[in-house]
């Protein structure tokens, strides 16, 4: 038998670019190489991160590929250097236009396009009065522009597949005081405007109404393909691939004629994008995730007696999965949080307050067989030995009963408050907070992605108040803490440094 080889001949640049863009040796030996030795590097005792900067704003502050935004995505700070600095500032917005939403593009490294300009990263905003802009993230300059509608309001921006589909959801529509006393029935709900990206271009417009989907829907996502419509006491599944090819009235492109709109262009002022899916046939008779290998949906029944339970079953039939039931079964302020590994290896994090499974589903596509839940690993805090017991018997024979049960995320004690994955390095940081000693404060814990090991831990200089909302950006040199206080937002940016003895 012949080893295998890998050949050391001159290849086009075509070849590898498509070969660092699926991982294969030669294309991006030298990327995870790189990261390789920064990870090493990351890990060695004489380093630890030291906060470097610390920012206030009244504003939402967020972190993206590298950089910093202020008051609205106005001011952008890069964060490549060894302490933030200012990269450009854009001129205040009105009321009327103020960005919404945005979501980070970044083209595939081995396709090739038309303009320069789309190779390098941008961001998507979407505003107030309706407007999707792309934008450079690293001048703020304006590369496109294209206008949703005029009669519905368009509000949030979500990816859907291997960002390289995105979709634009209005808010629900609801019938007006007068519409109400005349009797008349509000029927559409919700509009989803879906784009392709690499070029920026329009999949199409489609509504969600009751007269299709039923009249008790709540919400609807779409997601790895899969539109989600959801009720009060279920979810329904439905195929985009089939709506689109069954229910395309026309194709539309960006800055061209459409018929629909007579004659008008698509993407301009006032005409926007006009409905072209158009679903004729009733397909009606609480959040669902889909992932895992084989592919299985995680959701949570309705009824009262599910509460705090997460649901495993088959996509495919439905077919609930061995040890398909997980419950933290914790006593605690905060519910316990339950997502797909982001790294797409098809495990399950499933986060408590004491405890973080890292699960994964066993299954074969074809067997017939239904898949099972199993345990990868698990990360514990330390927990104080102290007695749960709800009944205490006093030195003279009175039975005492206790009217409170210590919480499993008491600020008293060790509690796990989020997980991030950084991709690059493969590790897990686990944000742990510990009020002892009468001071919240923070560790970040981070952990191989592969076995649970605990490799490092960083202190937080600030104090942890879990009363406000708290973002932790862990991207390989730079770990970025973002807190809710009371009126202000305070960004804290920590470096990768050599530590001082």
């Amino acid at each position: 038998m012949m080893a295998l080889y890998w050949r050391k001949s001159n290849v086009n640049a075509a070849e590898v670019l498509s070969w660092r863009g699926r991982g294969i040796r030669d294309g991006g030996t030298l990327t995870r190489l790189n990261i390789k030795v920064l990870r090493g590097i990351l890990l060695e005792d004489n380093r630890d991160f030291y906060k470097v900067w610390s920012k206030t704003s009244k504003s939402t502050i967020m972190y993206e590929n590298g950089k910093i935004y202020l008051d609205n995505y106005l001011k952008c700070y890069s964060c490549i250097h060894s302490k933030p600095h200012a990269l450009y500032s854009l001129p205040k917005r009105s009321k009327i236009d103020k960005f919404e939403d945005t979501l980070l593009c970044q083209s595939p490294l081995e396709t090739t396009l038309d303009s320069p300009s789309d190779h390098k990263p941008s961001l998507l905003f979407l505003t107030a009065n309706n407007w999707l802009y792309r934008l450079s993230d690293s001048t703020g300059q304006e590369l496109e522009g294209v206008f949703l509608s005029s009669k519905h309001k368009f509000r949030y921006l979500t990816w859907d597949i291997s960002q390289e589909i995105f979709y634009v959801k209005s808010v629900q529509s609801k019938a007006t005081p007068l519409a109400r006393q005349a009797g008349i029935t509000q029927n559409t709900v919700i509009h989803l405007a879906i784009f392709q990206v690499f070029p920026l271009q329009i999949v199409g417009m489609m509504e969600v109404n009751k007269q299709v989907f039923g009249s008790g829907f709540t919400d609807v996502v779409l997601s790895q393909g899969v539109l989600a419509v959801s009720y009060s006491k279920a979810v329904k599944l439905f195929s985009f691939e089939h709506i689109v090819q069954k229910y395309l009235v026309e194709k539309l492109m960006l800055g061209k004629a459409s018929s629909l709109l007579s004659g008008k262009t698509v993407g301009d002022v006032p005409f926007g994008i006009p409905v072209n899916i158009q679903i004729t046939v009733s397909c009606s008779n609480n959040g669902v995730q889909i992932g895992g290998f084989p592919w299985h949906y995680i959701h949570t029944p309705p009824q009262k007696c599910h509460q705090g339970t997460h649901h495993f079953c088959s996509l495919k039939d439905g077919t609930m999965a061995i040890n398909g039931i997980q419950n933290m079964k914790c006593y605690s302020l905060e519910s316990d949080v339950i997502f797909f590994h982001p790294d797409d290896s098809g495990r399950i994090i499933h986060v408590g307050p004491s405890t973080i499974n890292i699960l994964k589903i066993l299954g074969e596509l074809n067997s017939g067989l239904p898949s099972k839940v199993v345990k990868d690993f698990s990360m514990a805090t330390h927990q104080p030995n102290i007695s749960t017991s709800q009944v205490t018997v006093t030195s003279s024979g009175r039975t005492v009963r206790r009217r409170f049960q210590r919480l499993d995320d008491d600020p008293d004690q060790e509690t796990f408050r989020m997980v991030v994955y950084e991709d690059e390095l493969d590790l897990l940081a686990v944000v742990v907070t510990n009020g002892a000693d009468g001071e919240g404060r923070a560790q970040v814990r981070l952990h191989d992605n592969q076995s649970g090991q605990l490799l490092k831990t960083v202190d937080l200089l600030e104090k942890w108040d879990e009363t406000y909302r708290h973002d932790l950006v862990f991207d390989k040199d730079t770990i970025v803490h973002i807190e809710q206080k009371n009126t202000n937002v305070c960004c804290h940016v920590y470096k990768l440094k050599t530590a001082t003895r």
